[in-house]
């Protein structure tokens, strides 16, 4: 009986030790980080984030499929849904920034207080 594609995700995902996906996950949030607190360009902070994001999502199907549960890639599914939105309404608010200061860069943001 052939094994479903289901059950050979797990396997190979296991074959793979832990701590290389704790490291690789590790390196990709520590970019993101740097991006975020190095970068002035308002879209390259965005990037950053999303990074740091997805280094949390491979952590989560890493763990989850380590413990053959499927709780973490759900979880999973909702951060990216939650992420495809902040990344529609952040552009959207830099469009507008871009718009009114014709520059995306954060410094000149300081305009936008009271």
């Amino acid at each position: 009986m052939q094994p479903t594609q289901n059950v050979l995700i797990p396997e190979v995902i296991q074959q793979i030790p832990l701590t290389y996906y704790i490291i690789i996950s590790t390196a990709l949030f520590v970019i993101g980080i740097i991006g975020v607190l190095t970068r002035r360009n308002a879209i390259i902070i965005f990037m950053s984030i999303e990074l740091m994001l997805n280094a949390v999502n491979l952590l989560l199907i890493a763990f989850s499929s380590y413990r053959s549960d499927s709780s973490g890639q759900v979880f999973v599914f909702f951060i990216m849904a939650v992420a495809a939105a902040e990344v529609s309404v952040g552009l959207a608010i830099i469009v507008m920034i871009y718009r009114n200061t014709r520059s995306i860069d954060v410094g000149l943001l300081n305009k936008l207080k009271w």
